[in-house]
């Protein structure tokens, strides 16, 4: 047996494990590319050399009016190389050598349905600097419930709504900043999933965040090729019909610290098939041998959707579809999972206002897809979208798009055990299985699978994740 310590609330701890098992770390087993070593050249020579457009000093002129969007606080880093921090204050020199006024640029941080950033992290995110040069007037976040800031166009060719941020449509160029990431929903962040998700309103997200794309067969394990990734490249491309030209996007392949693999710049199209194979070799880990039976897993109290996402039971089984998800290669195709998690009901109301009443609305489902039918009413409610808009809290469809990736585990794996549960009735009414130990839950699993179990393990969820594969599994994230 090999001793193992695994997150569990503010802590860790620590488990005996099979010698055989496999632990995935930070590193461990697979090594990642070498980050580049002048990230800030890297990102000037990208937007020197545009693939699939001209420069952006060539795109516009004195009076044009630009929006540049870049990720939240979710993904990327805070450090001084990090990629908004380098590639803003690159794209606002860049902008004025085209002769546009900082006065005509307007900075949206595409939260999507994410609780609105402060100021104080908007700093955090771009830089001191880029706030002083801007003014903090012309840095704002991205509304999905302003009625006058947003601007519903005519469905993709797939049928999916598309309501986006009026500054797309009304700029003369809109610049996106994108993270190459590995990502559960649709492979990789980046690319058509930065506008697609970050600019647009609930009503359009619920096409895509829903168990109409997420249970079909080619979700899992996460592929460029899946339906759920071909509805945001249409919605992306219906706005760009509306737009004065298509989309700039400044996307950098991030390694597990957030630095540098590679950076590319110009037409979306062009920089996702530029990025996607470094993309793939930093996140996508082969694993020898024949896919394993238990996916064991430790969660700690918080993570990157904020404070209390190991403890609120839907962000709880979130991500452990969200594990599932990225391990679906490697595993067999009904697997066993164990979390460690403190389990305790702690929803975090200020940031996940509606989270409570969504979970005891699910507890009236006798499945969480039935949760579909209550999507508008629930997600309408003046309460929920208050604190959206003035309280900094996720919004309430957030939460029910959280449910929708939990029941992926639900559905996939013959059983889910929360070791370690304070309040075991929030991990039962997410459909899982409250228990006392990671041991006990082998002892389960092994009377489950019928012998000993092969097992993977990913210690620490609070660590950029990886999409992991064996030789006999299926396919991988990349399908390029």
């Amino acid at each position: 047996m090999r001793r193992v310590q695994l997150e569990y609330g503010s802590g860790h701890v620590e488990v005996d494990l099979p010698d055989g098992a496999v632990v995935i770390r930070t590193g461990e087993p697979h090594r990642e590319p070498w980050p580049l070593e002048d990230p800030v050249e890297a990102t000037r020579s990208a937007l020197e050399n545009p693939l699939g457009s001209d420069r952006i000093r060539d795109l516009v002129r004195p009076g044009s009016r630009v929006t540049i969007a870049f990720p939240d606080r979710v993904k990327g880093g805070t450090h001084a190389t990090a990629h908004r921090r380098v590639a803003v204050p690159l794209l606002l020199d860049e902008l004025e050598r085209g002769g546009v006024r900082l006065s005509d640029v307007r900075l949206v941080n595409a939260i999507g349905l994410h609780r609105k950033n402060t100021m104080d992290e908007m700093a955090e995110l771009l830089g001191e600097h880029v706030v002083r040069r801007m003014g903090p007037e012309r840095i704002v976040n991205h509304d999905a419930e302003d009625a006058e800031g947003m601007v519903t166009l005519e469905r993709s060719d797939h049928g999916d709504a598309v309501e986006v941020n009026r500054c797309v449509v009304d700029s003369d160029l809109t610049i996106l900043v994108g993270h190459a990431s590995g990502n559960p929903y649709g492979g990789f962040s980046g690319g058509s999933k930065m506008p697609s998700t970050g600019l647009t309103g609930w009503r359009s997200i619920r096409c895509h965040h829903t168990p109409a794309s997420m249970t079909r067969r080619d979700f899992a394990p996460p592929t460029t090729g899946s339906y759920f990734r071909s509805q945001l490249a249409a919605i992306r491309q219906r706005m760009e019909s509306a737009m004065p030209q298509p989309f700039f996007t400044v996307d950098a392949v991030l390694d597990s610290q957030s630095r540098q693999l590679r950076v590319r710049a110009g037409a979306i199209g062009a920089v996702e098939e530029a990025s996607w194979g470094m993309a793939s070799e930093r996140t996508e880990v082969r694993l020898p041998g024949p896919p394993a039976d238990v996916l064991v897993i430790g969660m700690p109290r918080g993570f990157h959707y904020g404070a209390g996402m190991g403890t609120n039971p839907i962000l709880m089984m979130q991500a452990i579809g969200a594990s599932v998800i990225r391990a679906r290669a490697a595993l067999r195709p009904d697997p066993v999972v164990i979390a460690t998690s403190i389990c305790d009901g702690w929803f975090n109301s200020r940031e996940f206002p509606p989270y409570a009443a969504a979970y005891d609305l699910l507890q009236s489902c006798r499945h969480p897809h039935e949760m579909t039918a209550h999507e508008d009413n629930f997600c309408n409610q003046p309460q929920w979208i208050s604190a959206y808009r003035h309280q900094h809290g996720y919004h309430p469809f957030h939460a029910f798009s959280m449910i929708y990736m939990g029941s992926v585990a639900r559905d996939l794996a013959q059983a889910v055990y929360i070791a370690g549960a304070q309040s075991p009735e929030h991990a039962t009414g997410m459909g899982a299985t409250p228990i006392d130990s990671v041991g006990d839950a082998l002892a389960d699993a092994t009377a489950l699978v019928g012998r000993d179990p092969r097992l993977i393990v990913i210690p620490e969820l609070s660590k950029p994740a990886y999409h992991l594969v064996t030789h006999e599994g299926t396919r991988s994230a990349r399908n390029v």
